[in-house]
């Protein structure tokens, strides 16, 4: 009796031992590579001095990632496509710096495609589609038509382009935005659309820059809404990485030198890769991190988050 008491206990531990062994164990979350591009400026938007990867840093929350990449935008690595949208809800006295515009696109190097698009209606209309053929380009800028439409919001129109703006590795995305940045659909200041217009370039890849222009009706002379809008404009810019260039509460009286600044951010920015967790659910996640250096006079700018693709990418 006693033995066969002893064989139960061992085909029960047997038993047991085996179906420890074949459950399927908890992984760790797999690593996955991901890639932003940053800008880095030295002192008043110049070149920066030379910097390496050994001079970069990347954290997620306190945790310090493995920088696996730091490549130059330039040469073989300079693909760009740059929008420029122009509100349809701006001033026409914009008139008076298109050709400050058209310069500077024509002075874009041949690995730049460049479009211009118009905002209105919750949408962009192309007067250009992304050419190489600058000088093409050039001529389609034309005047804004200084009004409004039901859904006149730059930001519906600026997340309608970049949800149908197809993605190519290796090629930089970027948004130049002339508006006044006041939301006449949803309201000031606290549309949700501005939160959710950095929140998709984020999760796209895409960079934000902003070049103030007043806009018409009332809303464009209530010094209240100029501050709000222009405050729209550098949230959304911060965010994700961009530029927002100003001159007081009114429209520049010259674009030029701020469209040589932002020639020289095109002209200075890399690829930033690192190693993360991946999201153990779902198709990914936006994830925050941070970027450090100790060389001095250099300034990084990046958006605030990185699209993380989960298990199922």
């Amino acid at each position: 009796m006693r033995k066969s008491v002893y064989v139960v206990a061992g085909v029960l531990v047997v038993a047991a031992f085996l179906a420890v062994a074949g459950a399927p164990q908890a992984q760790a979350p797999a690593s996955a590579s991901v890639t932003t591009v940053v800008t880095v400026l030295g002192p008043k938007f110049t070149a920066p001095p030379a910097i390496s990867k050994d001079d970069i840093s990347v954290y997620e929350g306190k945790e310090k990632r493995e920088v696996t990449g730091w490549t130059p935008a330039q040469g073989e690595k300079a693909l760009l496509q740059l929008a420029i949208v122009i509100d349809e809800a701006s001033s026409t006295d914009l008139g008076n710096q298109l050709s400050d515009i058209k310069s500077f696109i024509v002075a874009q190097p041949k690995s730049a495609g460049v479009g211009v698009f118009y905002a209105s209606n919750g949408g962009v209309q192309p007067a250009s589609q992304f050419s190489n053929d600058h000088e093409a380009v050039a001529k389609t800028l034309r005047l804004p038509l200084g009004n409004f439409g039901a859904y006149s919001s730059i930001y519906l129109s600026t997340m309608s382009l970049i949800k149908s703006w197809p993605q190519t590795p290796g090629v930089r995305r970027e948004i130049l935005l002339i508006a006044d940045g006041i939301d006449r659909f949803r309201g000031d200041p606290f549309s949700p659309d501005i939160q959710s217009t950095y929140l998709a370039a984020e999760k796209a890849g895409v960079i934000l820059h902003t070049l103030y222009c007043s806009g018409v009706g009332r809303a464009g002379h209530n010094m209240f809404r100029v501050n709000y809008g222009q405050s729209n404009l550098a949230q959304i810019t911060d965010k994700t990485g961009g530029y927002s260039f100003f001159q007081g509460l009114q429209t520049p009286i010259a674009f030029a030198p701020f469209l040589e600044q932002l020639d020289t951010i095109l002209k200075n920015q890399y690829f930033l890769s690192w190693n993360t967790k991946r999201p153990t659910k779902g198709k990914g996640d936006l994830r925050s991190y941070r970027i450090r250096t100790e060389l001095r006079d250099i300034d990084i700018s990046s958006s605030d988050q990185v699209w993380v693709p989960g298990p199922a990418q």
